[in-house]
């Protein structure tokens, strides 16, 4: 008489729990990293506008560039653009966005510096245009 098993063995479970776990450290790794560019470009995206709206918009009117920067001031960028992916706003300590102006005279500045700390590189700069 023939007699049959039904099921997996020992070895096949254990090589079936291998692969998977390999496969979902690799998801992880893998999704982080995705997440940390996706963020990275958020944040060189939003230095962008901020850059554009300061050199066409607000110097084209003023001649000058501000101080400090906000949604109030800049009113061509997206008002969202001004938090960090982390949601906290420009000018903040711990914002990952910073505007440097200098040459000041009062409210008015003959040059600036934006910057944007990235996780994955260095930090993403953008300067006034030489005038």
């Amino acid at each position: 008489m023939k007699t049959t098993t039904k099921g997996f063995t020992v070895i096949e479970l254990v090589f079936i729990i291998v692969i998977v776990a390999t496969a979902s450290v690799i998801f992880f790794v893998q999704k982080n990293t995705i997440e940390v560019a996706a963020r990275d470009e958020t944040r060189k995206t939003a230095i962008n506008a901020m850059y554009y709206g300061l050199e066409e918009v607000y110097y084209e009117e003023n001649k000058s560039y501000p101080r400090t920067i906000d949604s109030k001031i800049i009113r061509s960028v997206d008002p969202e653009l001004f938090t960090d992916p982390f949601n906290v706003p420009i000018g903040d300590a711990e914002s990952n966005y910073r505007y440097e102006a200098t040459n000041c005279t009062d409210d008015d500045c003959k040059s600036y510096t934006l910057r944007a700390s990235l996780e994955n590189e260095d930090d993403y700069i953008k300067k006034n245009r030489t005038r």
